[in-house]
């Protein structure tokens, strides 16, 4: 299992949402760039990027931060937010992102994934994010009436790299992840699952590593690591020793 630092862009600059609110934002940096090294000289071994005003605009929004972390560091990025035509991931991936995550156009339309995972074998993830198990599109903004669980068997079908699961509740809110949710999900599909959302403590990547049998290869971790309740350090050690 891997540690996954997130760095959030909204204006430029790094942030961390609760439960995905635009307007419950607390500001970390205004130099992502510099905030990629730091967490690449802690030992993070792949920067999860999202693009946050993207997301809700359903169009790329902060590629001039984007471009300046992926000049700035050697680690691999994978990238979401906005990003709902082929033309869109082309662009991030001759640019340097390793991979791009697809949200909304998932469930919107999901042939779209399929040419996707067509064209850029191995670069592509879905994230699917759910509030009771639904999964929610738009910046989180639309709770749909599909299960978490049936999109992401329709995903493993075309050919995904991944699947970035988050609990929507328990986002930025540090009260653990959703390890029940999780590891379900990671049952019933034979590709890799990335939780994500709620991760406060060291506590919760030992509990999450005793699921990684279930298909759970990796976490990604925002507030945590900003606000200091987890050391990445830390973190990336124990993973190093399961």
């Amino acid at each position: 299992m891997i540690v996954i630092p997130a760095i959030d862009l909204k204006n430029g600059q790094c942030v961390r949402l609760e439960q995905g609110l635009m307007e419950k934002d607390t500001v970390y940096s205004d130099n992502p760039a510099a905030m990629a090294r730091h967490w690449q000289d802690e030992g993070g071994e792949l920067l999860h990027l999202v693009d946050l005003d993207g997301a809700f605009a359903g169009v790329p929004k902060n590629r001039e931060a984007i471009q300046a972390i992926v000049a700035a560091v050697d680690i691999p990025t994978e990238l979401g937010g906005g990003i709902r035509d082929l033309e869109t991931i082309e662009a991030y991936l001759k640019l340097g992102i390793g991979r791009v995550i697809l949200g909304t156009v998932a469930k919107e339309n999901p042939q779209l994934v399929a040419e996707a995972c067509r064209l850029f074998p191995g670069r592509i993830v879905v994230g699917i994010d759910a509030k009771d198990g639904l999964v929610a599109v738009r910046g989180w903004a639309d709770v749909t009436e599909k299960r978490a669980s049936e999109l992401a068997l329709e995903m493993e079908g075309f050919g995904v790299e991944a699947i970035i699961y988050t609990d929507i509740a328990r986002d930025g809110m540090m009260q653990g992840p959703n390890l029940e949710a999780t590891r379900s999900l990671a049952e019933s599909i034979s590709i890799p699952v990335i939780a994500s959302g709620g991760v406060s403590s060291l506590e919760d990547i030992k509990n999450l590593i005793a699921i990684e049998a279930s298909g759970v290869t990796g976490v990604i971790t925002g507030k945590a690591i900003y606000s200091g309740s987890l050391d990445l350090r830390e973190a990336v050690a124990l993973t190093k020793q399961s």
